[in-house]
């Protein structure tokens, strides 16, 4: 597979192109409210969900970047403790926080430099985990959206 093939579906992936709603827009158009609710059934709230990925996005960068990140001694610590965001500046910092490293990492996709060696990984590796991960969890974003009659996000996204 040629670098410029790679790139392109990491990008794709990262950005949800060709799968679903774009990966930051899917978050767009929550109020507060939406983001901190409890939904039966359901272990966290996309408040939650999106600090979670903010917190594996950050790991993967600060890893890409030859640090030696420390890996929680349990998933559960790599989810945040409060469930809901305490006032309108708190989700719009994570938020922020999250498309931030959204950018930073596609960043690192758009750079090129991905049969890098990190460890016992390539960039590219690290890169399709966060793309996988993300979709994963967007996808939890979409189906808690619907159940709250939110979705979809103002800039459209799948409905079927």
């Amino acid at each position: 597979m040629s670098d410029a093939v790679l790139q392109k579906v990491l990008s794709d992936g990262l950005s949800g192109r060709g799968a679903h709603a774009n990966t930051a827009d899917a978050l767009d158009g929550l109020s507060i409210q939406q983001a901190g609710a409890f939904i039966p059934g359901s272990p966290h709230t996309i408040f939650q969900i999106v600090n979670h990925l903010s917190f594996w996005q950050n790991f993967a960068l600060a890893w890409i970047d030859g640090d030696k990140p420390a890996t929680p001694e349990s998933a559960a610590l790599s989810w945040p403790s409060d469930a809901t965001p305490n006032s309108e500046k708190e989700w719009e910092d994570a938020l922020a926080g999250f498309r931030e490293g959204l950018a930073s990492v596609c960043e690192r996709v758009d750079r090129g430099d991905l049969s890098e060696r990190v460890g016992e990984k390539h960039a590219a590796e690290i890169l399709q985990i966060i793309a996988s991960h993300n979709s994963y969890h967007i996808g939890q974003v979409a189906l808690l959206r619907r159940i709250q009659a939110a979705w979809p996000p103002p800039a459209g996204g799948v409905t079927w």
